[in-house]
């Protein structure tokens, strides 16, 4: 098995099979008293001490099969928290299960968890708890093999107050009065498909939920359950369809979380809960993608999962041809080569931020000693769709290699994979079609930075639009504002508006004369659609139109989705002038934002954190 460069855990030695969670959700100290059983299988001989992953855990008290055992927590690291050692009272052979019983509390500052004020949620009057693992996080909720390396079933048990609803990444199975405390409730939870640990999740709050469709509800609080009921009444239909071309759902329940707005990420997918980000209640559909993309993650990513972050792509570029083939079958071809380009534009900023000599812009890079958080981006998403979409047009078109994808997907389901694992099936799959793969620049895809060595020709017929509107504001002068009328986008679709507003973005800033005449002809201020939105306040601040800033500042810290916050705090920190209240801003708000997002920028604005 390879070695994973961002876990402590002895993976060549022994797997989880099981985990048996019972949870103390403690609003008033922030904290999770917890208490996992581990159902470990050893994989050789005399096998006597397990290391598990922890960071920033209290660890009160390890037994095994029921007897006490010696543990010792190792050194902090930076990103990887602390090996906990556990000396079993005696030895295993291969294949042997022992049951290893931790009693812990997890940390006020753990990095998995945001407790969220009742003045930070949308109801006002309830505490909330998120967890978030993905990458290397789920260590600061549980003692665990953090590795998406290893997969386990789990089973929890979790207590909260009684006027509160707990939600996981499994199926639910009841709840009753806690036994030991009489104002609390224990929420029950079985998963019984194994994956690995930055799958687990749990939310708490007031939550309510409605039903969608025959085996998904939407889970909110009240005062957004109508609306994402509405934004997702097409889930069913997206199932359906991913499970025409990648085959049988095998999770049973799919439902939706709508969080706070402090949620970094666009969604999560976390089995049978995907999270969403409110950011998507846009009001029109349009950014369905997003959950085109999460189910997709049913299949590539939760049924058959990166062995380690190097290989992050497997994951992603396989979840985005999925998501966008999605996208063919209920809009056309067209729709999915329009969204193609636009990915291309993504995988182009996500260079240009990086820089194009940098190895995490490597399809495949190597995380020896880096923080998978900070090699976050587009790459693997859009990189990784660009290769298979590349080997598509090579081997035959989309319904060949689609099938080449269902092929692998259930040939590895249930188990985690590294890029040769793929490449080998890829060449078995298409052995009378080797001498076209082997045309192809392995090394300049996977292992060379920047952009990749081939750039697909798409079918730019949506794209078109989009352009020449584009082109007409960078050419225009000022005579020839007057030729710009709220006509021009009567034909525009949402994801058309988008990448117009993208193109603008990629331009020389446009001269403000232009950015006000744009706003009064199409009223962007107005558009409540967030990516239309964080690209228009973004080309106000760069053509320096001062009365937007409060407007983009609003944004970064109303909502807390890393693709808004960390550019627009970027872009209003390049306007000289605003630079000392950008870091004023974000100092004031930083204890509202997620622990995640508050460190990248950080990082982004070079802020003095011993202030």
């Amino acid at each position: 098995m390879s070695a994973d460069p961002c876990s402590f855990s002895s993976i060549t030695r022994c797997v989880t099979k099981h985990l048996n969670l019972h949870l103390h959700v403690d609003f008033d100290k922030h904290v999770i008293k917890g208490k996992v059983e581990l159902t470990v299988e050893a994989l050789e001989d005399r096998f006597s001490v397990l290391t598990l992953d922890t960071r920033d855990l209290t660890i009160v008290s390890v037994a095994t099969n029921g007897q006490a055992a010696l543990f010792s927590l190792g050194p902090k690291h930076s990103f990887k928290g602390s090996q906990l050692d556990i000396t079993l009272p005696f030895d295993l052979s291969r294949g042997q299960h022992v049951i290893v019983e931790v009693t812990y509390e997890t940390s006020p500052s753990a990095a998995a968890l945001q407790w969220l004020s009742p003045e930070q949620t949308a109801g006002k009057k309830q505490p909330y708890l998120f967890s978030q693992c993905q990458a290397h996080h789920c260590r600061s909720m549980i003692p665990c093999q953090d590795t998406p390396s290893v997969k386990h079933s789990y089973y929890a048990q979790v207590s909260v107050p009684q006027e509160l609803v707990a939600v996981m990444s499994a199926v639910r199975d009841g709840q009753a009065a806690d036994p030991q405390d009489s104002s609390r409730v224990v929420y029950r939870f079985r998963q019984t498909v194994a994956m690995p640990s930055y799958l687990i999740a749990i939310v708490v709050g007031a939550l309510e939920s409605r039903e969608i469709g025959p085996r998904s509800r939407v889970w909110s609080e009240k005062e957004f359950v109508d609306k994402a009921a509405f934004e997702f009444s097409e889930t069913e239909t997206m199932l359906k369809t991913a499970e025409d071309l990648a085959g049988p759902y095998v999770w049973g329940q799919y439902d939706i979380l709508v969080l706070p707005p402090s949620f970094p990420y666009g969604g999560m997918e976390n089995p049978c809960l995907t999270f969403a980000t409110p950011t998507l209640l846009a009001g029109d559909k349009s950014l369905s993608n997003v959950i085109a993309h999460e189910i997709s993650h049913s299949w590539t990513g939760n049924l058959v999962t990166n062995k380690n972050w190097e290989h992050f792509w497997l994951n992603e570029g396989h979840t985005v041809y999925l998501e966008r083939m999605i996208g063919r079958c209920m809009h056309g071809e067209q729709f999915r080569q329009f969204k193609a380009i636009g990915g291309w534009k993504d995988l182009q900023d996500s260079v240009n931020t990086f820089g194009a000599n940098n190895p995490l812009t490597n399809l495949v890079p190597r995380l020896e000693e880096v923080d998978p958080d900070e090699a976050f981006s587009s790459v693997p998403y859009e990189k990784g769709f660009a290769l298979l979409y590349h080997l598509e047009e090579l081997l035959g078109g989309p319904e060949v290699f689609m099938g080449f994808v269902k092929s692998y997907i259930q040939l590895f389901a249930y188990s985690s994979v590294t890029t040769d694992d793929w490449k080998n099936y890829l060449f078995t799959y298409f052995k009378d079609k080797v001498d076209v793969l082997n045309k192809v620049d392995w090394n300049g895809w996977m292992f060379t930075p920047g952009m990749p060595p081939v750039k697909p020709q798409y079918d730019t017929t949506l794209a078109d639009a989009c352009i020449n509107l584009s082109q007409r504001w960078i050419q225009a002068k000022e005579q020839d504002l007057s030729n710009f009328k709220e006509s021009d986008l009567k034909t525009l679709s949402s994801h058309q508006l988008i990448e117009f507003l993208s193109l603008l973005l990629h331009e020389d800033p446009l001269p403000l004369t232009h950015v006000l005449k744009m706003q009064q002809v199409y009223d962007f201020h107005s558009c409540l659609n967030a990516e239309i939105r964080f690209r228009w306040l973004r080309l106000c601040v760069r053509s320096r139109w001062e009365e937007v800033v409060p407007m983009a500042l609003k944004m970064a810290t109303e909502q807390g989705r890393m693709k808004f916050t960390r550019p627009l705090f970027k872009e209003v920190y390049g306007f000289e002038k605003y630079r000392e209240e950008v870091v004023s801003v974000f100092k004031a708000h930083r204890t509202a934002m997620h622990p995640v997002t508050a460190g990248l920028v950080i990082k982004d604005l070079k802020v003095d954190v011993s202030l």
